[in-house]
C-alpha cells in the first residue's frame, strides 16, 4: 500500500514551527544557490519569518542588483501592458518598494552591528568589505577637510603676520620721523639764536664820525710843535750828514 500525500497546514507548536522554518529556509537557500551555479541564473531570495525578520540570498554580490534588474523588467512590461493591468502593476510596485525598504532597514541594522546572528560567513565578509570601503571614504574626506582647514589657517596666519609687519614698520618710521623732527627743531633753535644775536648786534648804536676821528687821532703818535721845528732845523737832516 502506497504512502499517502501529506496535507500541508500550519504547524501549531511554535517551537516545532521555528525548527521547521530554519530547516526549510536553509534547504531553500541551498536550492537557490544550486540553481544559480548549475544554470548560471541570477537568483534573489527574500524570506520573512513570523516576527518580521528578513532572510535574504543573492547569487550576485548584492541583492540590489537583482532587484534593479527586476524593476527594469517590470517597467518594460508596464509600458507594453494594457490599461486594465495598471492596478495590478501598482500593487506590484508597492510590494517591490516594501521589499526594498525592508532590505535597506536590515542593511542599516547590520551596519550598526545589530541582527548579525542570522548572517553566514559570506554575508559577514560582504558587510566587512562595505564597512572598510565606507571607512576609507570617510578618512579620505576627513583628511581633505583637515587639509583645507590647515590651509585656511595658514592663510590667516600669513595675513596677520603681514599686518603685524606693516604696523611695526609704520611704528619704526614714526620713530625715525620723530628723531628727524627733533634734530630739525634743534637746528631751527640754533639758527633762531644766531638770528637773534645778529639782530641784537645790529640794534646797538654806532659811534659818530667825530668820535671815530678823535679815536684815530689819539691813537697816532704825533710830536709837539717844538719837536717838529727841531727836526726841521736838524743840520744832519738838512745836510744829509
Amino acid at each position: 500500500m502506497g504512502r499517502g500525500r501529506v496535507q500541508l497546514k500550519q504547524i501549531e507548536n511554535k517551537t516545532s514551527r521555528q525548527v521547521t522554518f530554519s530547516k526549510r529556509r536553509m534547504g531553500l537557500r541551498k536550492k537557490a544557490h544550486e540553481i544559480s551555479v548549475l544554470c548560471d541564473a541570477q537568483v534573489a531570495l527574500l524570506v520573512f519569518n513570523t516576527k518580521g525578520r528578513l532572510y535574504e540570498f543573492s547569487s550576485e554580490s548584492s541583492i540590489e542588483n537583482v532587484l534593479e534588474r527586476y524593476e527594469r523588467h517590470t517597467q518594460a512590461v508596464q509600458l507594453v501592458g494594457a490599461d486594465k493591468e495598471q492596478p495590478r502593476n501598482w500593487s506590484l510596485e508597492c510590494f517591490k518598494l516594501t521589499g526594498r525598504v525592508e532590505v535597506l532597514e536590515k542593511s542599516i541594522r547590520n551596519i550598526a552591528g545589530h541582527d548579525l546572528d542570522p548572517l553566514n560567513l559570506r554575508e559577514l565578509q560582504g558587510l566587512e568589505h562595505q564597512l572598510d570601503t565606507a571607512l576609507r571614504r570617510i578618512r579620505t574626506r576627513k583628511n581633505t577637510v583637515v587639509n583645507e582647514s590647515i590651509s585656511e589657517l595658514q592663510k590667516k596666519f600669513i595675513s596677520r603676520k603681514w599686518i603685524l609687519f606693516r604696523l611695526q614698520r609704520n611704528h619704526l618710521h614714526a620713530f625715525c620721523n620723530l628723531s628727524q623732527a627733533k634734530a630739525l627743531q634743534e637746528q631751527t633753535n640754533v639758527l633762531a639764536k644766531k638770528i637773534k644775536d645778529q639782530q641784537k648786534t645790529m640794534a646797538e648804536p654806532a659811534p659818530s664820525s667825530t668820535e671815530t676821528l678823535g679815536q684815530n687821532s689819539s691813537g697816532l703818535n704825533m710830536g709837539t710843535p717844538e719837536q717838529h721845528s727841531t727836526q726841521r732845523l736838524d743840520p744832519s737832516l738838512t745836510l744829509g750828514l
